[in-house]
């Protein structure tokens, strides 16, 4: 596996949405009640709760979300945690689950590969169409796994989903650009950037046998193809803009 460090496509101004995304991510994570949680802290137990309250109230649910109605919170939480009662849209869950992590890992991996190619991509797009396609990947993934898989009553959270349109969309419009990123996590080489691209997408491919893991890979193979087509209609545009421009000259 490698893991990207630097992306070498040149952008001509600062990706200010990139960064506030990652910001509102970072924020968002810090402020959460996952952040808090330690092994060792006295009243883990009532934090954990506080932690499975938020996922459920905050986290894309695939069963509430397909039928767009609000579970009841699981027996097993509602005896051991007795949460508070809330309030939930389904629909606007997709949205939030964007912005929450499971844990450390979690968001530093998402953010990496968000920072090193979301800047070209805003780029190429527009910081205002960038934010949309962001968004819009991110619901097609979500809603993608809901529709896999419509019985599960398992939060669904991560930026995942949303990045990995990202990195398909980059895949596409940027298929000659090269990338620092380290192999193995030791050592470090060159490499054109559709390698880790590929290379994501496979891996999604691949793990989807994975019963035991919690990872959503489905959702990053939907917010992936999604990113692909959204970049090819982006490439043929900008064809078709250049094509009518030199018909005029």
């Amino acid at each position: 596996m490698a893991l990207p460090l630097y992306d070498n496509q040149p952008t001509r101004r600062a990706p200010l949405v990139t960064y506030l995304l990652i910001a509102a991510n970072v924020v968002i994570f810090l402020l959460s009640p996952i952040a808090s949680i330690g092994h060792h802290d006295e009243g883990v137990e009532q934090r954990r709760c506080e932690q499975v309250t938020f996922l459920l109230k905050y986290g894309a649910v695939p069963k509430e979300m397909v039928s767009n109605r609000q579970s009841p919170v699981p027996e097993e939480v509602a005896h051991v945690c007795a949460p508070k009662p809330f309030h939930k849209r389904p629909w606007l869950s997709a949205l939030s689950s964007m912005f929450l992590h499971g844990g450390v890992a979690h968001i530093l991996g998402n953010m990496v590969y968000l920072f090193i190619f979301g800047a070209a991509t805003e780029d190429r797009l527009g910081r205002l169409r960038f934010l949309v396609f962001y968004l819009l990947v991110g619901y097609i993934a979500a809603y993608g796994f809901a529709i896999t898989y419509p019985g599960s009553d398992t939060p669904l959270v991560g930026a995942s989903g949303a990045i990995a349109g990202v990195l398909g969309s980059h895949l596409v419009l940027y298929p000659r650009s090269r990338t620092i990123a380290l192999i193995l996590s030791i050592f470090p080489f060159r490499l054109p950037s559709w390698t880790l691209l590929a290379q994501f997408f496979v891996f999604q491919w691949l793990s989807l046998g994975d019963s035991q893991s919690q990872t959503a890979y489905v959702a990053h193979i939907y917010g992936f193809v999604a990113g692909v087509i959204v970049g090819l209609l982006v490439r043929r545009g900008t064809v078709a803009r250049k094509s009518a421009a030199l018909s005029w000259t």
